[in-house]
C-alpha cells in the first residue's frame, strides 16, 4: 500500500514536468545557432571595419582630417552603440534575444547602405549612428543565447567561433571593401555589404528559436540596481575595466592599421588592406581556435585559470603591436604580426566565457551590456579618435599615426594587469551572485 502511494505521488509529481517539457518549442540544433550567430556577426564587424579600409577615398572625396576620420571610426559610431545597447539588453533579459537580434541587424544593414549614398561627411557621420543604433542590439542579446544554448564546459569553444567573426569581418573591411571600390567606387562598397546582411539575418529569423529563460524566484532589478550590484564585485569591475583597455588597444592599431600600411610602406589602400588582413587575420584565427580548446580544458578546474591565461596573452599581444607598428619594412611588420595575431586572437575568448560564467541568467544580457559600456567607451570611442587626434598633430603622415598609436596601443598593458587581479576572486564572486539568485 505504501508503495502504491509512493508511485503516485511520484507521478502526480512527473506529469506537471513532463506536460511543461513537451509544451516548449523544440529548439534549434545549437550548432546551426552558432553557425547563424557567426554570420550576423561577420557582417555586424565587416561593416564596423569597412570604413577602416576605406579611410584615403573618403579623406580625398570630402577634403577631411585624420581627426575627423578618427570621429567617425569611433564616437560617431560607439557613442550610440554603446548607450543604447543596455535598453536592448534589457529587453533581451525579459524576451525574445532573436528577435532583438534580427531587427539590429536589419537596421545597421540599412544604414551601411545608406552610407553608399552621403553626399557629405556629415551624412556619412549620420549613417555612421544609424549603423552604431542597429549594431547595440547584438553583442550581448547574442552571448546571452550563446551560454542559453552551451553549456558552461563547451562555451569557450563557442566564443572562439564567434571571435572569428571579428577577424572575417576584417578581411571584409579591409579587403573586401578596397575591392569593390577599385572595380567601381567606394559607394558601392558600402552597398554591398549592407544588402548582405539582409540575407543572414532572414535565415536566422527563420530557423533559430528562442529558448526559454531560466525560472528563478528573484525578479528582474531595476538597471540601477544591477549596475551598483555588479560594480561592487571586484573581479567584474576588473573584466570590463581591463577588457575595455586591452579592446582600446587593439581597436585603435586594427582600425588605423591599414592607414599605417599605406603610408609608412608605399602601398594603395586595397594592397594596404590586404596585407594588413592577412597579415594578422590568419595568427588569430589559429589563436582563436586555440584558446577556445584550452578555455574549455581550463575551466574544469574552474574559470580563474581561463582569466589568467587572457591576461598573459594580451600583456605579450599588446608588445607584439608594438614592434608592428615601428617595424622598418612591411616583412618585419609581418613577422611582428604572427605573435600579435596568434595572442590577439584569443585573449578576449577567456574573458567572454567567464563573463557569462559569473553573471546569472536574470542579468545576464543587462551585465554583459553595462560591461560592454565601459568596453565600448575605452575601445571604440576613445582609441580610434584619440589616434587619429594625435596624428593630426604630428602631420597626419605615416610618424603622426606611429605617435597616436604609441600613445594609445600601451594601455592594453594595464588592461592585463586588471584582467590578472579579476582571475584571484573570481570563483568566489560567481558563487557570491549565485547564491543571491537563489535567495
Amino acid at each position: 500500500m505504501g508503495q502504491r502511494a509512493s508511485l503516485a505521488r511520484q507521478w502526480r509529481h512527473a506529469v506537471p514536468r513532463l506536460m511543461e517539457a513537451t509544451s516548449q518549442p523544440r529548439l534549434t540544433n545549437k550548432w546551426i545557432v552558432l553557425l547563424l550567430l557567426l554570420g550576423i556577426s561577420v557582417f555586424n564587424y565587416g561593416d564596423r571595419y569597412l570604413l577602416a579600409g576605406l579611410v584615403e577615398p573618403i579623406k580625398a572625396e570630402f577634403s577631411v582630417s585624420d581627426g575627423f576620420m578618427g570621429l567617425l571610426l569611433g564616437p560617431a559610431f560607439a557613442v550610440f552603440y554603446s548607450i543604447l545597447a543596455i535598453p536592448f539588453a534589457i529587453y533581451a533579459d525579459r524576451h525574445s534575444r532573436i528577435n532583438i537580434i534580427c531587427a539590429g541587424c536589419v537596421i545597421w544593414s540599412l544604414f551601411t547602405v545608406l552610407g553608399g549614398f552621403a553626399d557629405s561627411q556629415y551624412t556619412l557621420a549620420a549613417a555612421r549612428v544609424g549603423v552604431g543604433v542597429g549594431e547595440a542590439a547584438f553583442q550581448a542579446p547574442a552571448f546571452s543565447l550563446i551560454a542559453s544554448y552551451f553549456k558552461p564546459e563547451q562555451r569557450g569553444k563557442a566564443f572562439a567561433v564567434m571571435a572569428l567573426s571579428v577577424y572575417i569581418g576584417q578581411i571584409l573591411g579591409y579587403s573586401g571593401g578596397p575591392a569593390i571600390a577599385a572595380q567601381s567606387d567606394w559607394r558601392m562598397a558600402f552597398i554591398v555589404m549592407g544588402s548582405a546582411g539582409f540575407v543572414v539575418v532572414a535565415l536566422a529569423w527563420l530557423l533559430v528559436k528562442e529558448p526559454p529563460h531560466e525560472k528563478t524566484s528573484v525578479k528582474h532589478p531595476p538597471l540601477f540596481d544591477t549596475f551598483r550590484q555588479l560594480i561592487r564585485v571586484s573581479s567584474y569591475r576588473y573584466m570590463a575595466i581591463g577588457m575595455g583597455l586591452g579592446v582600446m588597444s587593439g581597436i585603435a592599431f586594427g582600425f588605423w592599421g591599414p592607414t599605417l600600411f599605406s603610408r609608412a610602406y608605399d602601398m594603395s589602400q586595397t594592397e594596404a588592406g590586404s596585407a594588413f588582413g592577412v597579415a594578422f587575420t590568419i595568427p588569430a584565427f589559429l589563436g582563436v581556435i586555440g584558446f577556445g580548446a584550452l578555455v574549455d580544458y581550463l575551466t574544469k578546474n574552474g574559470y580563474g585559470r581561463a582569466l589568467m591565461l587572457s591576461a598573459i596573452a594580451l600583456l605579450f599581444a599588446t608588445l607584439s603591436i608594438m614592434g608592428a607598428i615601428w617595424a622598418s619594412s612591411v616583412d618585419h611588420a609581418v613577422l611582428w604580426a604572427i605573435p600579435a595575431g596568434l595572442l590577439g586572437g584569443g585573449w578576449s575568448v577567456g574573458l567572454y566565457a567567464s563573463l557569462q560564467y559569473i553573471l546569472p541568467d536574470r542579468m545576464r544580457a543587462t551585465g554583459t551590456a553595462l560591461a560592454m559600456l565601459i568596453v565600448n567607451i575605452l575601445g571604440f570611442v576613445l582609441g580610434p579618435w584619440i589616434a587619429g587626434g594625435i596624428s593630426d598633430y604630428f602631420g597626419a603622415d605615416a610618424t603622426g599615426i606611429r605617435q597616436g598609436l604609441t600613445v594609445v596601443v600601451p594601455v592594453g598593458i594595464v588592461g592585463a594587469l586588471l584582467i590578472w587581479l579579476g582571475a584571484k576572486t573570481l570563483e568566489q564572486d560567481q558563487s557570491l551572485l549565485a547564491d543571491k539568485e537563489g535567495d
